[in-house]
């Protein structure tokens, strides 16, 4: 399962509130050579220098990676729990490539409730100026790919609601594995 999303539409926040509410899911937890911001706690990502970060990529211990505003992010090969099903947070560049490797994996776009939302959003987590217009003049690009790349979109104008609908959709996408001689 893979949340997709520009950047300040709350996907970390709605990671962490699927995973504290359905055991049955495993976030995975990215890497990062962007620095850390000062309204994270530091467990948001594991936060690398950038010579390690290739490192990895050479050794191809990621399951996806790119290069976005700088920055490199990249997902680690998941290591789950048996019957645990994967939660990655990531950028719309991993989920093609998550796509690829798994043409099955369900994708969440998670939608702002107004662009307006969105940069009070941004401003709100301390990114700077400069910042906020680069991941604002990003959004359309991510908006238009996200949409080819969904299996569902999701308004995350209410944190509950939105958290809900997930997990509702996940329990449908469940139904077949755990009942699979139940029919329609």
């Amino acid at each position: 399962m893979v949340l997709i999303g520009p950047g300040g539409v709350g996907k970390g926040t709605l990671a962490q509130r699927l995973v504290a509410s359905d055991d049955q899911l495993w976030l995975s937890r990215s890497w990062t050579t962007r620095p850390r911001r000062s309204t994270e706690k530091g467990e948001e990502y594991v936060f690398v220098e950038r010579q390690d970060f290739e490192r990895a990529i050479d050794d191809d211990r990621f399951l996806e990676w790119a290069e976005f505003h700088g920055n490199l992010y990249g997902t680690p090969v998941p290591t789950p729990d048996p019957g645990q099903d994967v939660l990655l947070e990531i950028e719309v560049q991993g989920a093609e490539q998550v796509r690829r490797q798994h043409p099955g994996a369900v994708v969440f776009l998670i939608l702002p409730p107004s662009m307006v939302r969105l940069e009070e959003r941004l401003r709100e987590r301390g990114d700077s100026d400069e910042h906020v217009a680069k991941r604002l003049s990003s959004t359309p690009y991510e908006l238009s790919k996200g949409h080819d790349l969904a299996t569902y979109v999701v308004v995350n104008d209410d944190l509950e609601r939105a958290t809900g609908e997930i997990l509702s959709i996940l329990e449908e996408l469940r139904r077949p594995r755990r009942d699979p001689l139940e029919k329609d």
